[in-house]
């Protein structure tokens, strides 16, 4: 059997791949954009499956594409959904801004599977005449963009968010009677309980999930019908609407026509604002990795205050050393997709006129973004917050010679009494209680009624 095989398209002839499904205008482009190896994601294709399929059906109930050819297509689309076809999307992520080479690359895919399926006496399915009529890769790409992303958030970024949120509220309560020092300015500063620190994360993450619900709302109105500059040239009127509804039926996912198509392919505005979201739930995950690792940090020489699960050797060269490797990991994962937001800000000012211009490396670094942190987050959550344990006896000295108890003195014995107390019980190391039972004519029960690092945690003025 040959190794190749002559396929032609509008420019000529050019050899394939004897095994490919996909065609001549995909070869042109794998031969054009020898860039890199990054390819278009799980996600992205499935979504490009579902716009063939659900564009194929459509046009076959307005009567525009024969039954048996749509039939043909949407099953062959169906695979391609399913994945059976992802080793024959070869086109770099660099490639034409619209990403046309990766619409012609489904297209041609599909064509030559429905031509393996198809039953019936209208000719041979052609990659552009019926697998994308009545489309343009102005107003597929984008609709691919928006409903892989959508989808992604909400089957896996949503529920990891979620865990890691219930996960990390509920290490809280377990330790809710465990009060630190608390901490500004990387110093020393008033008690909380690890209950109230956590619950500040916890809500990070809460507004978080919240964030990407809302920037949601904006991704679910699709560009398709469109066409080439928004006006629906070459598609039925009522093609974009009843695209928009066959999507939502088959995702349950209240997807709807876009209200201008001139702006929903003019631009990438919405997929930069879930970008923006991501890279703000990145900034929120990276300082509570960042804070894990302060208060794991030791175990003799460092702040000493939580215990993380000892997962893996840590040195090469140190026997004994464990490292917070997960909390390294997140930190990475929040560094990359800061970064990947950085590149589809670029990205979204890219456009000129009626089309934006780097379409595939937004879809490529957005559902990255997302992938990336529905991963860490659950894998924090599992591997990290629901293994770690307190140092109570470590904390409880640290917290009982926190200079800055004497706070709850001020009402009783003003503001520089308090802060000699404060000095004196730094310079001796010793602990605060002590020392103002010297400087001061407070009863024991007064002094620890104020001193008290518990009540110091509920506010107000210590009673």
């Amino acid at each position: 059997m040959s190794e190749f095989r002559v396929e032609k398209d509008s420019m000529g002839e050019i050899k394939v791949p004897s095994n490919a499904y996909y065609g001549a205008q995909t070869q042109r482009a794998f031969e054009n954009f020898q860039v890199s190896n990054l390819r278009f994601s799980r996600e992205f294709i499935a979504a490009l499956g579902l716009v063939k399929q659900m564009a194929a059906k459509v046009n076959a109930d307005l009567g525009l594409l024969d039954s048996k050819v749509a039939d043909a297509i949407a099953e062959a689309a169906e695979e391609v959904i399913d994945g059976k076809f992802d080793h024959d999307f070869v086109v770099d992520i660099f490639q034409t801004g619209s990403g046309t080479s990766t619409n012609m690359n489904s297209n041609e895919i599909i064509s030559k599977r429905a031509n393996e399926l198809y039953d019936g006496d209208k000719g041979p399915i052609h990659p552009n005449d019926h697998v994308n009529f009545g489309q343009s890769s102005n107003d597929v790409i984008p609709t691919a963009i928006r409903i892989a992303s959508v989808v992604a958030a909400k089957e896996n970024l949503i529920p990891s968010l979620k865990h890691l949120h219930k996960t990390i509220l509920e290490k809280g309560e377990e330790l809710k009677d465990v009060v630190k020092t608390g901490r500004t300015h990387l110093m020393d500063a008033m008690p909380v309980t690890i209950a109230q620190e956590f619950g500040g994360y916890a809500r990070q993450i809460e507004l978080g999930v919240e964030r990407v619900e809302s920037a949601l709302e904006r991704l679910q109105e699709l560009p398709q019908g469109g066409t080439a500059v928004g006006t629906g040239i070459n598609t039925h009127a009522e093609f974009g609407g009843k695209f928009a509804e066959a999507v939502a039926e088959s995702t349950g996912i209240s997807f709807i026509e876009t209200k201008n198509h001139f702006e929903a392919q003019a631009t990438v505005d919405a997929p930069v604002e879930l970008s923006g979201q991501l890279k703000t739930i990145a900034v929120g995950l990276m300082k509570i990795g960042n804070d894990f690792r302060w208060m794991n940090s030791g175990p003799n020489g460092g702040i000493g205050e939580l215990q993380l699960k000892a997962l893996q050797p840590g040195s090469s060269i140190m026997p004994g050393k464990v490292n917070p490797v997960i909390e390294e990991s997140l930190t990475m994962v929040c560094a990359q997709v800061i970064g990947n937001d950085s590149t589809i800000t670029v990205a979204g000012q890219s456009g000129n006129f009626e089309l934006n211009v780097m379409l595939p490396v937004v879809a490529h670094n957005l559902l990255e973004s997302i992938q990336l942190l529905s991963e860490s987050a659950k894998n924090f959550a599992d591997r990290s917050v629901s293994g770690l344990t307190a140092r109570k006896d470590e904390i409880d000295i640290i917290v009982g010679k926190n200079p800055i108890l004497v706070t709850a003195l001020n009402p009783l014995i003003g503001y520089d009494k308090a802060a000699k107390i404060a000095k004196k019980a730094f310079a001796e190391k010793r602990a605060v209680m002590d020392v103002a039972k010297e400087m001061t004519d407070l009863s024991d029960e007064e002094l620890k009624k104020a001193l008290n690092p518990m009540n110091m945690t509920k506010g107000g003025f210590s009673e």
